[in-house]
Formats: structure tokens, sequence, C-alpha cells
């Protein structure tokens, strides 16, 4: 099985938007509203634009994450940036 590149820089950009940088140097503004936008669980802090907003780069899995344990697969993550 062949990896996608993974995420090496992310930014919040409003709403559920985030920018992602991959290590194949492509880059792409993502809507996670179809994973987040209502949703409970682990996900339920994200409805705060100022939570959402500390998104971060888990370097070891090559992912976006929260101060909660959120994530997402960087493979899902970046199908959406080359999909649109």
């Amino acid at each position: 099985m062949t990896l996608h590149p993974r995420v090496v820089t992310a930014a919040a950009r409003g709403g559920f938007r985030v920018h992602l940088g991959f290590t194949d140097g492509s880059k792409a503004t993502v809507d996670l509203a179809p994973w987040v936008a209502g949703k409970g669980g682990v996900f339920g802090p994200l409805q705060n634009e100022a939570f959402f907003s500390q998104v971060a780069v888990d370097v070891d899995a090559g992912t976006i994450c929260w101060p909660n344990g959120a994530d997402f697969d960087p493979d899902v993550l970046y199908e959406a940036a080359i999909n649109g």
C-alpha cells in the first residue's frame, strides 16, 4: 500500500477550513465541515472557532490534531486536498 504525503504545516482559515502543506510540496485549503460541523464527541470542541484555531501538526503521525486529542487520517486530508 502506498501512503499519501503527510501534513507538515497547518493553519486555521476560518469556519472549518484549514490550510495544509504536505511533504510533497503541495498546499491546499481543506474544508473539514463534512466531518466536524454539528458533530459531538471528540469533535464537539472544534465547534468553537477559538478552539478550532488551535490546530497543530502531529509530526510523528504526519497529520493535524487539537489539544483534546482530535485528529484526522492524513490520507483523508490529502485526498480532500487534491480532490477539492
